[in-house]
Order: structure tokens, then C-alpha cells, then sequence
């Protein structure tokens, strides 16, 4: 169960500029890497799923209400991004946004919910939309709920 807590201690993501991204992001407290180019990025911890391991990764967000919402487009690849099949086996998660930390129950939005925040994260970043037209799947949206006391 990943909690804010763990993302000083999780491990980095596998790719390169991905990791970079995420010990700036954190090592300057948040107020480094969480906007570029009017683009803003949150980090997000997770627990994997084979290891129980916390790991973390820097994501583009937008959001919906006090939801945090994010897209597991792994660039347009056919197979979903480790930090989704983490999350959806164990839906507590850390969370970094700015300066602000919270632990947030994770999940995949509804066929109802995936159409309008879809639209909104094609907004914030158009490169969604060509990810979709190559991947051999539906594209995941996911929401962040920060708990009770975390916001």
C-alpha cells in the first residue's frame, strides 16, 4: 500500500529523462519539474504488484474537481504502463503535486467518466490523442482521490 510517505523511498522509473525528472521534481521540494511550458506534472508512488516494492514516475495531470487525473499512455505502446497494473492491484498510491504530498485512492474512470476527461487530458497534452490512433488498446484515464486529510 503505497502512501505519501513512499515516494522519498520508492524506486525510480525505468526510463532515463523519466527518473531525472522525478529526483529533481522531489529533491527541490516540488518546486522544480512540476511546470513546463504551461504543461504540469504530478508524482506518483505506487506498490508493485509482484515485489510489493514502491515505485514512483512523473506523470502529466489535469484535474476534475479535488481529483487529480492522469492517462496511462505509455507513449502509445500496446501493453498498459507497470505503474497501471500496480495501482489497479493495490489503489492506495502516493502522491506529489507542486509542493503539496497526499495519499490518494486510485482508479481507472468509468466508460461514463472516460469520454469528458479523455477530452480535457487531449487538451492539456495533444500527443494523447496520436498515442491512441497507434495503441492497440483503449488508452486508461485514472483518477486520484486524495483521502480524508490529505488534502
Amino acid at each position: 500500500m503505497a502512501t505519501a510517505e513512499d515516494l522519498d523511498r520508492a524506486t525510480d522509473s525505468q526510463w532515463d529523462w523519466v527518473a531525472e525528472h522525478t529526483r529533481t521534481y522531489l529533491a527541490s521540494g516540488g518546486t522544480e519539474g512540476h511546470e513546463r511550458d504551461g504543461t504540469y506534472t504530478l508524482v506518483l508512488a505506487t506498490t508493485g504488484r509482484r515485489t510489493g516494492t514502491p515505485r514512483r514516475t512523473a506523470l502529466i495531470y489535469g484535474t476534475a474537481g479535488d481529483d487529480f487525473v492522469v492517462v496511462a499512455s505509455k507513449g502509445g505502446a500496446d501493453e498498459d504502463p507497470a505503474w497501471l497494473r500496480n495501482l489497479v492491484a493495490e489503489p492506495s498510491v502516493g502522491v506529489q503535486v507542486g509542493t503539496r504530498r497526499f495519499t490518494a485512492r486510485a482508479r481507472v474512470a468509468s466508460a461514463t467518466e472516460r469520454p469528458a476527461l479523455w477530452e480535457q487530458m487531449v487538451g492539456i497534452f495533444p500527443l494523447y490523442e496520436e498515442y491512441a490512433q497507434k495503441a492497440a488498446r483503449e488508452i486508461p484515464v485514472v483518477v486520484l482521490t486524495p483521502l480524508a486529510g490529505s488534502r
